[in-house]
């Protein structure tokens, strides 16, 4: 059989999708041992949590920016060649993330700073063109299933995150199950999937684009920015990417101080929920539609988010997890499937355009908007009830977020070391004694009322889905758009048409 033959036939279009659902779970080992690790930069160069924030951050935005580019070429270039280029800068990202202890040891901690900064941003930059051409590659390989399909596609992303964090609970950090690796080491193991989705990516050919394959031009896939309906879908992902995104990369570094060790166990507890989930949408829409799910999920996101935050302890606070992990499951992926069902000759662009704006959102605002949060709120707690403890340790650096008043953050090496310290039964001089107690309840309480405020996100976003499911419903209810041809059968919410293999 010819290699364009295998390409089109159910066994070749099963790798390409599995290939695709790889690069997810590269991208969800990376951002979870990465979650976990946090604690580890913090006491090794020094940072503080609006530092670590805006190297998260960086990560987020890279991402962002290149999905949104690189829709721009997916439907013309190729899927193949993106997938080239993410592979090459998957290897090098790790290359220079690793690089920076040693490059903290000869050139200090703002060297060290902008190798992390840059070596997540090239990590960011392989995981968003891979996600440039993975959402509208799906929606070509399975055109009467988008929906359903999308939701197994990004199941990839929980399942890193489970694989990751499994990683992270044996061999990452201070409380390591197993034994406490290096750092770099838990990092890298991202790369395994790297090489599995490479060796299948250069094995096979790729179809070309849905709406290429209907001839539609890059014109009419602009055009489709005048609708006021896309404009509100676009505000209501960069919502998503916030609340998501933003909130995953500090939850496992913000209830470690309240379950100290067992932390990442509730990470992977909510990603095993959104992984098991995902392959159940299909079903979920053919009872209601993608926007009533939609609703559903961002009022539940919104009441797990104030429990988590609300001070609760023991099983309690698993089942504001379970809450919030159920909220969360089906953001992504269904957003992407009204896009792609609602606007299908956009094409890549349209589904590139909303990944990105989540990742922008969750790069530029979420990660070192909640990272703000913490600090503000701990650095509060501290001058109200222990003036002197905040004075030995605020970090000498001021920094705002947006319109947000500068602030003088926790110096993360200085509170790494007391807790070194403690956890290891050193002995601790008076001050220290002193110390220990309000640098514990200040961080406890600073991490507490990020959650709560980042709650008021999806109660935003839920107001936005309602004033969808009304207009729907107005129209008549909710119903798929086809590029040509009679609607699909069988998943009622999804459609398009199938695009040949080059």
């Amino acid at each position: 059989m010819s290699e364009a033959n295998n390409a089109g036939s159910t066994s070749g279009r099963s790798s390409v999708f599995f290939a695709s659902f790889m690069t997810l779970i590269a991208a969800g080992i990376g951002f979870a041992v990465r979650g976990q690790i946090l604690g580890d930069w913090s006491a090794q160069f020094g940072f503080t949590k609006g530092e670590l924030g805006q190297i998260t951050g960086g990560g987020l935005t890279g991402f962002g920016i290149i999905i949104i580019i690189g829709s721009f070429f997916a439907d013309r270039v190729g899927y193949k060649p993106l997938m080239v280029l993410a592979f090459v800068l998957h290897i090098f990202s790790a290359l220079v993330t690793i690089a920076a202890t040693p490059i903290f040891e000869s050139m200090g901690k703002d060297a060290a700073y902008a190798c992390l900064f840059w070596g997540m941003f090239m990590f960011a930059v392989a995981n968003g063109l891979c996600e440039a051409v993975i959402n509208p590659l799906t929606a070509t390989l399975y055109p009467k299933q988008k929906t359903h399909y999308l939701n197994i596609l990004h199941a990839g992303w929980p399942g890193g995150l489970i694989v990751g964090g499994l990683l992270a609970f044996g061999f990452a950090g201070r409380n390591a199950m197993i034994t406490q690796l290096r750092w770099e080491i838990p990092m890298l193991f991202f790369l395994v999937p790297v090489l599995v989705y490479g060796a299948i990516m250069f094995k096979h050919k790729f179809p070309v684009s849905e709406a290429r394959a209907a001839g539609v031009d890059m014109g009419q896939m602009l055009v489709q920015f005048a609708s006021p309906i896309l404009l509100f879908l676009l505000l209501l992902h960069a919502m998503v990417g916030y609340v998501e995104l933003g909130t995953d990369s500090w939850i496992t570094n913000i209830m470690n101080n309240v379950i100290s060790g067992k932390a990442i166990l509730l990470f992977i507890y909510t990603s095993g929920l959104m992984f098991i989930l995902r392959f159940f949408a299909g079903p979920i829409v053919e009872k209601i539609n993608p926007v009533g799910l939609l609703l559903a999920s961002a009022l539940l996101a919104a009441g797990g988010l104030y429990w988590l935050g609300s001070g609760m302890t023991g099983m309690a606070i698993f089942l504001a997890g379970t809450v919030y992990g159920i909220g969360k499951t089906f953001f992504w992926p269904t957003m992407l499937g009204v896009v792609g069902e609602q606007f299908p000759k956009g094409g890549a662009i349209t589904m590139g355009m909303m990944g990105g704006i989540g990742m922008l959102s969750a790069g530029l605002l979420g990660g070192p908007g909640i990272g703000y949060k913490q600090d503000y709120y701990a650095t509060e707690y501290l001058t109200e009830n222990n003036s002197e403890t905040y004075e030995r340790y605020r970090s000498e650096k001021e920094y705002g977020f947006l319109m947000f008043p500068k602030i003088s953050g926790l110096d993360g090496k200085k509170v790494g070391d007391l807790e070194d310290k403690i956890a290891n039964n050193g002995e601790l001089t008076p001050t220290e004694q002193a110390d220990k107690g309000p640098i514990k309840e200040a961080t406890i309480y600073g991490g507490r009322m990020a959650l709560k405020w980042t709650a008021v996100v999806p109660l935003a976003m839920a107001v936005g889905f309602l004033i969808l499911a009304l207009y729907y419903r107005a129209k008549g209810g909710y119903q798929v758009e086809v590029l040509h041809g009679a609607p699909p059968e069988g998943e009622h919410y999804t459609g398009g048409v199938e695009g040949p293999v080059e």
